[in-house]
């Protein structure tokens, strides 16, 4: 906690003094913001502050809408934000051309949206463990799900205009990503639906998991398919996406396990109707 407010207090000094600075040179405010935005170090600094205040946002809507993290949450968030940094410095590389404060921006965005749609899918699993689910709980993640897939179709939506106005750009590759998004939280809602109509049961509801198998069938199926989608045209408009490797295969890793534990389910109901 001290060292959260001492990076907070650091950046906010340093943004004042890097602004009051600048002022003091130029004395006008359109040429201030013209040094600012051609001094290379000005811009790290700003870079920080706007990274702060990010994260200051993240924490309250993480307390808005999850309240307090647990420790598994915190650890599973911690250790997909290190692989999805990893993926971005990669795209960073792919589209260095395009590099500018709006493309770091339209990035940090996509990551603080992805880590929300992270928790929604961890706190809905964690459902089927907790016995006592209160009506906050539920008026929670269904406001999350519903602001994050308004959020994920809006951004699809403007990718998708973006590129028949200007041409294949990295708006493709968000474009993909927020694809990507909207599968992850129409599966996090189906989950949701099923354990919270298992709670309302006095017995244990056994067909749940076999929806539960076929949602994941799905779902798996439709990422398998943007993926390959996604790798054609990026090979064929602008260079081999290296960045999309890693999530391309989990993503295929986890179809395949959809399809063999599907494959057994029905295999095993077959035969316990021949005995």
């Amino acid at each position: 906690m001290l060292c959260t407010a001492a990076v907070m207090a650091g950046s906010l000094a340093l943004t004042t003094a890097v602004v009051a600075h600048a002022y003091y040179l130029k004395h006008q405010f359109y040429p201030t913001v013209v040094y600012l935005t051609k001094s290379s170090p000005s811009m790290a600094v700003l870079y920080i502050q706007a990274f702060v205040l990010v994260f200051l946002l993240g924490k309250f809507m993480g307390k808005v809408f999850f309240g307090q993290l647990r420790a598994a949450e915190m650890e599973h968030l911690l250790e997909r934000s290190w692989y999805a940094v990893t993926e971005t410095c990669l795209a960073f590389t792919v589209f260095r051309d395009d590099f500018s404060p709006r493309f770091v921006a339209l990035f940090t965005l996509l990551l603080f949206l992805k880590c929300f749609h992270w928790l929604a899918e961890d706190r809905v699993d964690f459902m089927e463990r907790s016995p006592n689910i209160s009506w906050l709980f539920h008026f929670r993640i269904v406001s999350l799900m519903l602001l994050l897939g308004v959020l994920d179709f809006l951004f699809v939506n403007h990718a998708y205009h973006s590129i028949l106005t200007r041409g294949a750009s990295v708006q493709l590759v968000f474009g993909f990503e927020y694809a990507i998004l909207v599968t992850m939280v129409l599966t996090v809602f189906v989950k949701y639906v099923l354990h919270s109509i298992d709670l309302q049961n006095e017995n244990p509801w056994d067909s749940k998991a076999v929806y539960m198998l076929y949602t994941e069938l799905f779902t798996g199926f439709i990422k398998v398919l943007l993926y390959m989608a996604f790798m054609t045209i990026m090979i064929k408009v602008h260079t081999f996406p290296l960045f999309a490797i890693r999530p391309m295969y989990l993503a295929m890793r986890q179809f395949k396990k959809a399809v063999t534990d599907a494959i057994m389910s029905r295999r095993a109901i077959r035969n316990m109707n021949t005995l």
